[in-house]
């Protein structure tokens, strides 16, 4: 492996964390929209249509083309809906279960990528990566405990469950498919544009209102599309392009680590001996993939 591919390698790993904290910051501008009752549509469909303005104006001011090839247009489309349906199902999840806990649940994708490249791509699965997915597991039935106790809503874990098995399609499409070879930008940007589609569809069949109250509330928007959609998502796409879905989606579990503190340092949430324990399997197992990781390459310039 040249130094070339290993700063790549390095660059996707910063790129997988910046994504996942950026994801994990959701409850710091959902919580106060859902306390004011406000539509959960119109919600997510500000969100993505902030999102794909905002990726729009920066491909119109550098002068990038937005073409694409006909044949990515179905795969774009379907992208668009894994993410509305992954973003609709956990903030679904937040009426059934505490942020945190809904936060942290989504965080089975990692095993449904690993599962998902394994069985129909035939990905290997190396053992650090085996361990780590473990130890992420671990930690978040760990989260699931209070009082010691397991307790759980089945309706909010089966909805969590969905936003879980749309994020992992998402990045194993991303990762799969002809869409690939498209740049980061463009790429986001039919992703929000159609999931706003999808959102808009839904608003105009329940008859929801697309005005906003107050200027402040569109700030809110912008500021929440920006922060959780559009630095979440171009950094994730560029980590799958550098170091691939399952070592991606386990970065990913930091983004609970950081809905966890946000839920609880700002919004009263319990920190058990539990929660602190399960946050510590979290980052152990993504150290232990990003350690085991950068050990098989180094394995492989010396052979």
């Amino acid at each position: 492996m040249t130094f070339f591919e290993i700063t790549m390698k390095f660059k996707g790993y910063i790129l997988g964390l910046l994504s996942s904290i950026s994801y994990g910051l959701i409850p710091l501008f959902i919580l106060p929209i859902k306390q004011a009752n406000f539509s959960l549509d119109t919600t997510l469909f500000y969100r993505f249509l902030f999102s794909a303005l905002i990726v729009g104006t920066y491909l119109l001011i550098k002068k990038q083309s937005i073409k694409i090839n006909l044949r990515q247009l179905p795969v774009l489309i379907i992208l668009g809906l894994l993410y509305a349906i992954s973003a609709e199902a956990l903030f679904l999840g937040y009426d059934y279960l505490t942020p945190g806990i809904a936060s942290t649940l989504l965080f089975v994708y990692p095993l449904i990528v690993a599962i998902i490249m394994a069985v129909f791509f035939k990905e290997k699965l190396t053992i650090s990566a085996i361990i780590a997915i473990l130890f992420v597991l671990a930690g978040v039935i760990l989260l699931s405990f209070k009082d010691g106790e397991f307790n759980l809503n089945p309706i909010g874990l089966g909805i969590v469950f969905i936003s879980a098995l749309g994020y992992g399609l998402y990045i194993v499409t991303v990762n799969k498919s002809n869409v690939k070879e498209l740049k980061g930008f463009t790429l986001s940007f039919y992703s929000f544009l159609f999931t706003t589609i999808y959102y808009a569809v839904k608003m105009i069949i329940n008859k929801d209102s697309f005005l906003l109250p107050s200027i402040n509330l569109a700030f809110n928007f912008f500021t929440f599309a920006f922060v959780t959609t559009v630095i979440s998502s171009i950094a994730l796409i560029y980590a799958i392009k550098y170091i691939g879905s399952t070592p991606t989606s386990i970065l990913g579990a930091f983004e609970p680590v950081v809905a966890v503190a946000v839920s609880v340092i700002l919004f009263g949430e319990d920190f058990s001996l539990s929660l602190a324990f399960g946050i510590l399997l979290i980052i152990l197992g993504v150290t232990l993939n990003v350690v085991g990781d950068a050990y098989q390459e180094k394995k492989k310039i010396k052979t």
